[in-house]
């Protein structure tokens, strides 16, 4: 596994990671309505191209492949951590947010805040963030929830 910086020949492959990370989530978890609320369709690429050349997200590769991707904000924010789905279950989400932390260490920030995703709250639980609330999110006439979490550096 080995953590690359962001460049924009990457947008489309992160997009579609986004796209099948989210898409992918159990039904159990989150409905149908909710992925295509949270990620709908079809892909506007050019958003995402943007979007990503602003938050230049740190890339994983595994096998000089992209498995995921996750952003960093200045202020301590993380915003986007997705994993292809075909990479799920090989320490791909634990690895960029342990990078993640240590960045913001160098960086001197003092806490790290997120929404995580209920698929993605274990993983953030066992790196030593704390809930502070349950959100209940609109998002394209759809309710969504997430959890605002940090973590003190």
């Amino acid at each position: 596994m080995k953590i690359i910086q962001y460049s924009s020949h990457s947008a489309k492959d992160l997009t579609d990671i986004f796209y099948s990370s989210v898409h992918s989530i159990d039904a159990s978890i989150y409905s149908t309505a909710q992925k295509n609320a949270w990620a709908p369709l079809p892909v506007d690429y050019d958003k995402w191209a943007t979007r990503l050349d602003l938050k230049k997200p740190f890339i994983l590769t595994l096998n000089n492949e992209i498995a995921g991707f996750i952003e960093l904000e200045p202020d301590g924010h993380i915003d986007c951590a997705y994993v292809a789905p075909k990479h799920e279950r090989k320490g791909v989400a634990t690895k960029m947010l342990q990078h993640v932390i240590q960045t913001a260490k160098q960086a001197g920030i003092k806490e790290l805040n997120v929404e995580a995703s209920m698929v993605a709250k274990p993983l953030f639980e066992r790196l030593g963030f704390i809930v502070e609330n349950e959100n209940e999110v609109m998002r394209n006439n759809t309710l969504l929830v997430n959890y605002s979490m940090r973590l003190s550096l």
